[in-house]
This record gives C-alpha cells, sequence and structure tokens, in this order.
C-alpha cells in the first residue's frame, strides 16, 4: 500500500489574483489535502512539472525551498508509520505533519539577532547583519526559509546570484561569512542541523591594493596653509593624528572620550576586534587634542565629531562623520596634488609602510595597529610590552615631535 505525496496549485477564482499551493496526499483510495500559506500568481506555477516557476534562469525560488522541505518531511512520516507497522491513513499524516515545530526561520532568527546585537551596542555588527539579511531577503524574494531548507544548493544559488550582480567577491564573502556565522548560531540553538552548506563557496578575503602615502607628504599635510574657520583643518588633524596613533581607526577617534586620556597615554578598546590598546602620547598628538580643548569643553568626547551619548544616536553620527571625513580627504589629495586620493584607511595604511621602512618587526607593527588575523603572529606578541611598540612608534614620529616642540 503506497501513501503518495502530491503538489498541487488552486488557482483564485479571481482573475490576476494569487492561488494557493496545497499537499495531497493519496492512500487506500483517500485523499486528504494540507493547504499551505504559499502563495502564487499563476505564472508563477509550472502544473507539469508540480514546482514554483524562477524568476531567473539558475535561481530556485525560496518558496520551492520551502515546498522541497514539505515534502521531505511528509515522506519522512510516511516511512516511520510504514516501519511501526500498524494501519494508518492520510489523516494520520496529516495530522503528524501540523503537529510538527515550524522552529524560527532563517530570516526571523537574522532579525533576532540583529536586535541582540543592538541592544549589546555592538552596532556596527548589527549594521554588517542587517546589510546581509537585506541582501539574502532580496535573494529570496520575500518569505521565510526555514533552516531545513537552507542547504549547500541554497547557497551556492545565492552565491551566483550575487556574482550575476557584480557583487566583488569580497562583499559576497562577507555575505557568506555573516550568513554562517548566523548559521552557526542556529546550530548551536538546535534550530538547525549540524551541517557545512558554505563548502562549495568562497568566505576568503582577497588582499587589495593598499594606498599608502610616505612621511614627507604626511609632513606636507600637516604643514598645508588652510582656512581656519572651515572644515578641513578637523579633516587634516584627525588623518594627521590617527597617522601618529599608530593608524587608529576613525571610528576608535570618534568615540575616543577625555577619560581615555590618562598617565600619558591613551587606552581604549578597539571596536572592529575587542582589544585593549595603550598608545603613548607624544608631542604631536598632545599638539593636536590642544587645539580642539574648547570646542569639546562640553562633550566627554576628545574630538569634536560626535555630540550624544546615546550609544545608537552616537553610532548614526558616526556614520555620517564618516562619510563627510572621506569626502573632505578627498579634497586634501587635491590640495596636495595626489592622484590617488585620501580615505579614512590611508592613514592607517601610512604607519604600516613607515614602520616597514624603518625596519620595524612584522610582529611589532602587528601588535601596534591592533591586528588579530595572524594567528601566529599574534601568539608571538602575547607578551609583547608596549613600550615597545610605543618605541618604534616614537622612532617614526620623530621629525613630527621636533616640529611641534618649535
Amino acid at each position: 500500500m503506497i501513501t503518495s505525496v502530491k503538489v498541487k496549485f488552486r488557482a483564485s477564482r479571481v482573475s490576476g489574483k494569487a492561488g494557493t499551493v496545497y499537499y495531497q496526499l493519496s492512500r487506500l483510495r483517500r485523499i486528504r489535502c494540507i493547504t499551505t500559506d504559499i502563495r502564487l500568481l499563476p505564472g508563477e506555477w509550472d502544473a507539469l512539472a508540480q514546482r514554483t516557476v524562477s524568476p531567473e534562469p539558475g535561481r530556485v525560488p525560496v518558496w520551492q525551498c520551502r515546498i522541497a522541505c514539505d515534502v521531505d518531511l511528509l515522506r519522512r512520516i510516511i516511512r516511520d508509520l510504514d516501519r511501526e507497522g500498524r494501519p494508518y491513513t492520510v489523516d494520520d499524516v496529516a495530522d503528524r505533519f501540523g503537529a510538527l515545530p515550524r522552529g524560527v526561520g532563517v530570516t526571523a532568527f537574522m532579525r533576532e539577532q540583529i536586535a541582540q546585537l543592538t541592544a549589546d551596542n555592538r552596532l556596527g555588527t548589527a549594521r554588517n547583519y542587517t546589510r546581509t539579511l537585506h541582501s539574502f531577503s532580496s535573494f529570496l524574494g520575500g518569505g521565510e526559509l526555514p533552516f531545513a531548507a537552507f542547504t549547500e544548493r541554497l547557497v551556492e544559488e545565492y552565491n551566483a546570484y550575487l556574482l550575476r550582480r557584480g557583487v566583488v567577491r569580497n562583499t559576497v564573502s562577507f555575505y557568506m561569512r555573516i550568513l554562517r556565522s548566523v548559521y552557526n548560531k542556529a546550530v548551536r540553538r538546535r534550530l538547525a542541523e549540524p551541517a557545512s552548506p558554505f563548502g562549495g563557496v568562497y568566505t576568503g578575503v582577497d588582499r587589495t591594493r593598499k594606498r599608502a602615502i610616505d612621511e614627507r607628504l604626511i609632513a606636507r599635510l600637516k604643514n598645508l596653509d588652510l582656512p581656519v574657520s572651515g572644515p578641513l583643518p578637523l579633516a587634516r588633524d584627525l588623518f594627521v593624528f590617527s597617522y601618529c596613533a599608530r593608524g587608529m581607526a576613525f571610528v576608535d577617534m570618534a568615540f575616543l572620550r577625555k577619560k581615555d586620556m590618562r598617565d600619558g597615554a591613551i587606552h581604549y578598546v578597539r571596536r572592529k576586534t575587542g582589544l585593549r590598546m595603550t598608545v603613548h602620547l607624544e608631542a604631536c598628538m598632545r599638539e593636536i587634542i590642544g587645539r580642539y580643548a574648547s570646542r569639546t569643553r562640553d562633550t566627554p568626547y576628545l574630538f569634536p565629531v560626535l555630540t550624544a551619548e546615546d550609544p545608537a544616536r552616537a553610532y548614526a553620527q558616526y556614520q555620517g562623520a564618516l562619510n563627510y571625513y572621506n569626502r573632505l580627504l578627498k579634497k586634501l589629495a587635491s590640495l596636495l596634488g595626489l592622484d590617488s586620493g585620501l580615505s579614512s584607511y590611508t592613514s592607517r595604511h601610512s604607519w604600516a609602510t613607515a614602520a616597514r621602512n624603518h625596519n620595524v618587526p612584522l610582529p611589532v607593527i602587528s601588535a601596534g595597529m591592533g591586528h588579530t588575523s595572524e594567528r601566529t603572529t599574534q601568539i608571538y606578541l602575547s607578551a609583547l610590552e608596549t613600550s615597545v611598540v610605543d618605541s618604534a612608534n616614537r622612532k617614526i614620529l620623530a621629525s613630527l615631535n621636533r616640529c611641534a616642540s618649535c
């Protein structure tokens, strides 16, 4: 006695309206229909193949993933009932299917993670998750996806979808790493089965061209004659300060507080890696900080970039400030006659290049910048004293320190 499962489509009686997908169970000449919440337009259903029609070649629609998952569950229930050896009907199959916990879907789980990250003040990571969710939801075409349908084939289809749209490989890999993190969290929560759906896609990071400017250009920028009243002096000073502070990231500079400056050093936690950093305050750094003391008198921040103390508002201010900062750096690059331009990352790359040119060992450079990606180097650096890095920084900044004391 065979129990069959067929996927059917019930068109709407109203022309142009969406119809409903349902599952037809058949056993012992009895039929039972299970209605789903999957609603499709007539053109989105292939009656002959009993499947949804792909909106574009090579792409698996999200509803087809859901249907395949449901049919697999129904067939599993039928196998279990067959093994039990007792008489059963299509109603028994439908009842067991209806009693199964559906759990949280992929996109709902991602929204839950975003809410938790936001509550934990991990706003940058929350933003990355949100970007990935928007991209993945666009690929799915709306609707929810059960974790049981989050297969290697689906991940490869998403990968191909991104590449067809001209998304660069590093960005594709970025989305894949976020989704992998989400999937692993779902496994730990027992929402998904332990599997490796990302085995067929690239999740590494390609090396990109790092633009750096040499020490002479840094000195030229520091001494550049700029209008006192405009926004360019602050952009210039932040760039130079970043360089002086061993390539401190703009986000870390923006959130620096006055209380972080004590005992002749700046103590902060890198927002990207969570590493605790200590940077000795050199004369050229003190000079820049002192220049903005009056403008930050009524705020807790070291630089006049942020004013809000609420984490969400402060992060929104930071995002706007970063975009503005990069636009101002392009103007400064033009004033210096640079073809390659400047960005918020250039000061970081420039410090690393200057350190290398001063024969500073790679492990010391890595420690100075707060890198964590090179595991072997970080093991070696675990006992490295801050004074070693500060000594290297002092060598690099010798010429700027002399200017500050003039």
